[in-house]
């Protein structure tokens, strides 16, 4: 009791200062969300919101693509935590929690602080937490222990990255909580760059499934390049960008939609319309060619030209 009085303590404390520690912390940022948008106070004992069976069915039909795409990466981080004493959750944009991965051994521990399906994580629901904190601000969070907001979840540890969908916007929620009092911080680090890189797999999923048929080109993007990603049509337009690409390149729905080359978003050496016409010309006669393993025959019939026509443009690029 003497232990949750002094957390409850800290967070008014906190929240209320004004200095410049106080003010540049995620956490104590957060902390005054809870008190003044969400009416909030730390000393309560609460459970999340939970949605009933009906309304949890329908939210969940509206995600089928999202649940598709993280199932694989749901199990994986399961073989890899799970056994750890880690409860893994992922949820959609609301905080609300559509699949779930624990070992059978901890489900009591973790359906009383709510860490189940239907649960609603977001900071108005349960106040300073990964899933909720991670979804208000938008980027990967670590919530250890006391940095959460209610007395009731002090002795919770959790690291959430949010996933984004093919547009760039935050979709949906990634999580990995525990229980544990052998937990350190620096194992939440751990955890924390697990869940990033599984919530990036999870984001790639579903930006190659929203463009199916397209060309993928990865940007060169520094430390993000493997999820900056382009999708490209056959006639080279970019028809998508993931987040990091668009911030590599200066992307937005309205560059992208007027059908924006590839060759333009990646500043490649510029050539004039003329030199593009002949490099098309003989990109189209080297596939034909390499489609009939040289026979150029077969390639002449496959382009609908004559053999002789083929020998004379194979010629002009120098392709014999």
């Amino acid at each position: 009791m003497h232990e949750q009085s002094a957390h409850a303590e800290h967070v008014y404390t906190s929240a209320q200062r004004n200095n410049s520690a106080a003010a540049s912390s995620p956490i104590v940022a957060s902390w005054r969300r809870c008190m003044t948008m969400h009416q909030l106070a730390p000393e309560d004992e609460r459970a999340p919101l939970r949605l009933t069976d009906e309304e949890f069915h329908h939210v969940r039909e509206q995600s089928e693509r999202l649940i598709a795409g993280a199932t694989e990466e749901l199990d994986r981080l399961f073989t890899t935590v799970g056994k750890a004493g880690c409860c893994i959750l992922l949820t959609d944009r609301n905080g609300i929690a559509l699949e779930r991965r624990g070992a059978v051994g901890d489900d009591k521990d973790f359906r009383e602080l709510g860490l189940w399906i239907g649960s609603v994580w977001t900071e108005a629901s349960i106040g300073t937490n990964g899933i909720g904190t991670a979804l208000a601000d938008e980027r990967a969070v670590a919530i250890f222990r006391d940095q959460h907001f209610f007395c009731s979840n002090i002795r919770l540890s959790c690291t959430t990255a949010p996933i984004r969908d093919h547009r760039g916007e935050v979709a949906a929620a990634l999580d990995i909580s525990t229980c544990r009092e052998d937990v350190s911080e620096m194992t939440l680090a751990i955890l924390t760059q697990t869940v990033r890189d599984a919530a990036m797999r999870i984001e790639l999923n579903l930006f190659r499934s929203a463009f199916t048929g397209a060309r993928f080109l990865m940007v060169p993007a520094g430390a993000n390049s493997a999820a900056a990603l382009l999708a490209v049509d056959r006639h080279d337009l970019v028809l998508g960008a993931t987040r990091a690409a668009r911030i590599a390149l200066q992307l937005d729905d309205k560059r992208i939609a007027a059908g924006i080359p590839a060759a333009d978003a990646l500043q490649e050496a510029s050539v004039s319309q003329q030199e593009e016409i002949v490099e098309a010309e003989k990109a189209a006669l080297l596939r034909a060619l390499s489609r009939t393993s040289g026979n150029v025959s077969q390639a002449a019939l496959a382009l609908g030209i004559s053999r002789a026509t083929l020998h004379r443009k194979m010629k002009k690029f120098d392709l014999h």
